[in-house]
């Protein structure tokens, strides 16, 4: 009997201790060191694993100094903290499961792919989409050729607005830097899923953005600077709403009662109940972008705070038929022009991601059992999306086309 692998988890913030050790858990690995920064959040998280006080660090070069003492580590450190972790886990000969983003310096990209190259570890970068049921149909459904030669793809990232308010306004994600720019740590799966889809790197992409919204000069008479204090009915973004509607054990609550936090210390006191108009955010909240590969293919990404729905939607477009998909609905819609057939499908599309969190957890240890013949998506694949991302980026601020 293969036995389990054995996985160090450093990061222990929402996709590190709540979504990757929990899953791995209960497919069968042995989750035996921690790493995180905040002693309160690292004890919680090692409670709730069982992993004993000795096997738990506050820094990642004391769980380094260790030498190998596992198969796999995850990365799940802040967006600024990815590479040199990587790295040492690397010349260590860890195989590591890394969170998105990357990193944050693009030059970073063929550092990574060259330390793996020089490693006996490899690296698979959470790309969760990839490994949905609702995705994998989309995927089926273009092998089968019934949309003939795929000419364009309309794909759109819905961020619902009370989610684009917890994360890039009040949350980690609100300013760039310290942290990855917007397209970056929001929409690099959506980029991902288009590198898939279309089976060819990226030649040249165009982008254009703003703030719309969540400025200082778009706060309702008489606002407070925190919605615990706030006079103003009906606003959308109150805090007290957002949190206070949603179940206190799941996402976005618990990231703000990590550590043993209450909900009503988090919104007097924390960074999720300021007002979305005093905040310090500089992301963009819509975005469109037009992207060309290298096989012809045009497609386009457009992401956006303004819309109540919090999913993925998208339409692929072919020489023979077209596709039609809605994520959250489980919903594929294929139009064949040959024959006219509408062909509707059901995809189970429950659970983070639809399904991709634990998707990517199986296919990551099916690799590390030796069940699978490599990892994932190889590491030189998926940085396609990150180069898109970064191109994306000065494309946007300077108004130009980019070439990649």
């Amino acid at each position: 009997m293969t036995p389990a692998p054995s996985v160090a988890v450093l990061g222990c913030g929402n996709r590190g201790g709540d979504v990757y050790a929990r899953h791995l858990t209960a497919q069968g690995a042995r989750v035996t060191h921690l790493v995180d920064a905040r002693p309160a959040r690292l004890a919680e998280v090692a409670v709730r694993g069982g992993v004993p006080p000795e096997r738990t660090f506050t820094d990642a070069a004391a769980f380094f100094a260790l030498g190998r003492v596992a198969d796999a580590v995850v990365i799940a450190t802040p967006d600024d903290g990815h590479v040199e972790p990587c790295l040492e886990a690397l010349r260590l000969g860890y195989h590591v499961l890394l969170e998105k983003p990357i990193c944050l310096n693009e030059a970073e990209l063929d550092l990574l792919l060259a330390a793996e190259c020089a490693s006996s570890g490899t690296v698979t970068v959470c790309h969760v989409l990839r490994a949905s049921p609702f995705f994998r149909a989309v995927r089926a459904v273009l092998d089968r050729g019934v949309l003939g030669r795929l000419v364009g793809v309309t794909h759109a990232e819905n961020v619902a607005y009370w989610h684009f308010a917890h994360s890039f306004v009040r949350g980690n994600w609100r300013a760039s830097p310290p942290a990855a720019p917007f397209i970056l740590a929001k929409a690099c799966h959506d980029l991902d899923l288009l590198r898939w889809f279309v089976g060819a790197p990226p030649a040249q992409v165009s982008s254009v953005a703003g703030r719309h919204h969540f400025r200082a000069e778009d706060a309702p008479a008489g606002a407070s600077d925190r919605c615990v204090t706030c006079p103003v009915v009906a606003c959308p973004y109150d805090a007290r709403r957002i949190y206070g509607a949603r179940a206190p054990g799941v996402w976005p609550v618990t990231v703000l009662t990590a550590g043993g936090v209450t909900l009503e210390e988090a919104l007097e006191a924390g960074p999720y109940g300021r007002c979305v108009y005093a905040c310090d955010n500089d992301v963009p909240d819509h975005q469109a972008t037009l992207i060309t590969f290298r096989n012809g293919v045009q497609a386009t990404l457009t992401v956006s705070a303004f819309t109540h729905e919090n999913t993925r939607t998208l339409r692929l477009l072919g020489t023979h038929g077209e596709l039609r998909g809605h994520l959250d609905r489980g919903e594929l819609e294929v139009h064949d022009f040959r024959t006219g057939a509408v062909e509707v499908q059901r995809v189970d599309a429950s659970g983070n991601h639809g399904g991709g969190d634990e998707g990517l957890v199986a296919a990551w240890l099916a690799f590390l059992r030796g069940d699978a013949p490599g990892t994932p998506t190889p590491l030189a694949e998926s940085l396609d999306s990150h180069r898109l991302a970064f191109a994306a980026e000065r494309a946007r601020r300077a108004g130009t086309v980019e070439a990649l």
